[in-house]
């Protein structure tokens, strides 16, 4: 059963914190696999949305999609807003 208490802010910011770094680990591990040379190629990831870290619970995704922070799609993957 879910906690029926609202996310705080420091829940939030700690949440989407924890997400943002998670993305840029799999899009660096991505980028070193993509030849078989100890070095890259420069070619940037392609990697736009991840599973969110499951620490967190599922309200705190829901109001960081409700707030415009991150952005859901239909298999459960979030990907951040751009903010241009």
């Amino acid at each position: 059963m879910s906690d029926p208490t609202p996310p705080t802010k420091d829940e939030l910011k700690a949440a989407f914190k924890a997400f943002k770094k998670r993305l840029k680990l799999t899009r660096l591990d991505q980028e070193s696999k993509m030849t078989r040379r100890p070095t890259t190629t420069g070619q940037p990831s392609d990697v736009v949305g991840i599973l969110p870290p499951d620490q967190f619970r599922q309200e705190i995704w829901d109001e960081l999609v409700k707030q415009g922070k991150l952005k859901r799609d239909k298999r459960g993957f979030y990907e951040i807003v751009s903010e241009s």
